[in-house]
């Protein structure tokens, strides 16, 4: 398993040997681990496609026990904070931790366990307007390798703009290498959902993925619609290897018939 950052990521430093790697999520609603559509998620609930009966503490020791490093915790919505923590705490340093995070709980998240923050909505005001300099001092407050900032994405004309508030606001941010390039002066990682894809497994955004390829910077990890491993080497394909992935809807451990946690522990050691 490659370490490039020493708290999940991943080293882009030799493009020639990058390979895709499946990373783990667990996505906390209402305190459960659930697979949820994701352009659906707003203040009355959301489309479910699994309810897990097994804890965040049974997801983090399956990751940890097989070394999945980097993979993300994300609390959708309110009344997780407690699932969170109880993931965290069984992988220090293993896991990300996202939802509601800001500079006023980063360094609290950290110390319960988070081996990254990531941030999203935190980072725009109301109207969808990015704020920079709360990402400044985030990154001088926890140190910018412990930050990953979350540019998931909903398809607009001519591109893709950044999505907050439960990806339900689009805001001014487009998609793009020369905002990916700004940013990266500010944090270790970036997680890009697909939303209009995310939990559907109707497939990858092909044409996203293939933009993200191009950056040859800190790691990137895509997420939205992969049904199983030939989306896995459609993302390696179209990338050159440089961008991870999670699978989500579509893996056994949440209900899904298109892909096997073994099949997928099997392809990050085939492709080390």
């Amino acid at each position: 398993m490659r370490v490039g950052l020493g708290f999940g990521g991943r080293s882009h430093l030799n493009k020639a040997v990058s390979k895709t790697k499946f990373r783990p999520c667990i996505d906390l609603h209402e305190g459960k681990v659930k697979q949820i559509v994701g352009g659906t998620l707003n203040d009355e609930g959301a489309t479910e496609n699994f309810v897990s009966e097994k804890s965040p503490y049974w997801y983090a020791k399956k990751f940890r026990d097989d070394f999945l490093l980097g993979g993300h915790v994300i609390q959708l919505g309110p009344g997780n904070q407690d699932a969170a923590r109880e993931a965290l705490a069984t992988w220090p340093g293993g896991l990300q931790i996202g939802g509601g995070i800001g500079l006023e709980n980063a360094s609290e998240w950290i110390a319960a366990g988070a081996g990254q923050v990531i941030v999203t909505s935190w980072l725009f005001d109301k109207e969808g307007r990015f704020l920079k300099e709360r990402l400044v001092k985030l990154a001088e407050e926890v140190g910018k390798e412990r930050v990953v900032v979350d540019l998931s994405c909903r398809k607009v004309v001519g591109g893709w703009k950044v999505a907050m508030n439960r990806w339900q606001t689009i805001t001014e941010m487009p998609i793009t290498l020369a905002v990916i390039e700004e940013l990266s002066g500010y944090c270790g990682e970036f997680l890009i959902h697909a939303a209009d894809v995310e939990g559907i497994c109707g497939g990858v955004d092909e044409e996203l993925v293939a933009l993200l390829g191009k950056w040859r910077g800190c790691p990137i990890t895509y997420a939205g619609g992969v049904r199983g491993l030939d989306d896995l080497r459609l993302i390696n394909e179209a990338s050159g290897g440089r961008l991870d992935a999670t699978v989500g809807s579509a893996l056994d451990l949440f209900g899904g018939s298109g892909v096997t946690y073994e099949e997928l522990i099997q392809w990050n050691q085939n492709h080390e």
